[in-house]
């Protein structure tokens, strides 16, 4: 789980292309195949390598949202049939799908790689689908939905007396206003905090407007070594240190209103070596965005999610990957020269990517 500046790992790597979809709803006129194919298309083309002499592919996705069986190898359809290709799978976000492939860079073994992922939220009940993902033996057979067990850690951070109501529906609405300017995102508005207090419960004490909504959406990144990079891109964006941690399984064995994983993942990601122009939150829920921000210390000038974050689309498996996407985004555009971008997964932040990314 070593940084990139770690002596072990010391190869420069750097994003050179990404693409997204439009995050909706729900997909009704595209399979994960045909929603894949323009995007991976549109990462090869603009990573300016032919598909060729990419070295490996590594997607990320859960048979669980899809439904089916190994519905992870028809995706690979969306690749073509030739060249043949070093694939690889985790049944996990794209972020994590990416950090496989930066660990196969730094072996040496591969100077190239494409991660990709995907996620059709909408064929299912995505707060009953998560239970699969709890311990089976202590924790699934009590069916607490994803929802719930977010309530229970927001309820924690309000007890704690740290942050209140008015606080989590201002992050909420901060996130549809960011969103108004991203053309992918699912959710925008133009609402203040207060205005959203009145609005019923969904589990309380989180409001619908506190939880994410149910979107489809798929991903795509390509990375390389610095020789690659720098040959095919004017401007790489280098990832400068990636590293991630988990929390022990169980809810009830840590503190739910802090998450020493995340801080943890920073510091050995060498987010405190120098100033964060963005943070890219994966915080599906209001109040885990507040303990990350805490966790992380970003400095009250950081811009949160300009993105809109999870709280404006949240398509499972993709939605960490896009936060490093987003974050390169802003740098590419000259918004931001240092950014940090973060992915979550597991009950109440219980797995925690954090990626450091900055301009050349």
């Amino acid at each position: 789980m070593a940084s990139q500046n770690s002596p072990k790992y010391n190869r420069q790597v750097a994003v050179i292309a990404y693409a997204q979809t439009p995050y909706v709803r729900s997909e009704r006129r595209r399979n994960e195949v045909e929603m894949l194919m323009p995007v991976i298309a549109e990462a090869v083309e603009k990573s300016g390598l032919p598909r060729q002499e990419i070295g490996f592919t590594c997607s990320g996705s859960s048979d669980y949202i899809a439904g089916q069986a190994f519905s992870f190898v028809g995706a690979v359809d969306a690749l073509g049939a030739w060249p043949p290709i070093r694939e690889s799978h985790v049944e996990m976000d794209g972020a994590w799908a990416l950090y496989e492939a930066w660990i196969k860079i730094q072996t040496g073994e591969v100077d190239s790689a494409l991660c990709f992922c995907f996620g059709r939220s909408s064929m299912g009940d995505p707060a009953e689908t998560m239970i699969l993902q709890l311990d089976p033996y202590t924790l699934a057979p009590l069916g607490p939905d994803a929802i719930s067990l977010a309530a229970l850690q927001a309820r924690a951070l309000l007890d704690s007396g740290r942050y209140t109501s008015v606080d989590l529906a201002e992050v909420a609405a901060r996130s549809r206003r960011n969103a108004r300017s991203n053309p992918d995102a699912q959710l925008v508005g133009d609402l203040a905090g207060e205005d959203l207090l009145d609005e019923p419960y969904l589990v309380s004490p989180l409001h619908r407007y506190d939880c994410p909504p149910i979107s489809d959406g798929a991903a795509a990144i390509v990375i390389a070594a610095a020789e690659v990079a720098r040959r095919v891109c004017s401007r790489p964006i280098w990832i400068r240190g990636i590293d991630h941690r988990i929390e022990p399984h169980q809810p009830g064995a840590r503190d739910l209103t802090r998450s020493p994983s995340t801080r943890l993942a920073a510091e050995k990601a060498g987010a405190s070596d120098g100033r964060i122009d963005v943070a890219e939150l994966h915080a599906p829920f209001t109040p885990q965005e507040l303990i990350l921000r805490d966790e992380l210390r970003l400095a009250g000038d950081v811009r949160i999610n300009p993105s809109g974050g999870a709280l404006a689309a949240n398509p499972l498996m993709v939605a960490g990957l896009a936060r490093i996407g987003e974050a390169t985004r802003e740098i590419a555009a000259g918004r931001a020269q240092r950014a940090l971008a973060h992915a979550t997964s597991g009950p109440c932040l219980q797995q925690n990517l954090v990626c450091v990314l900055e301009a050349d």
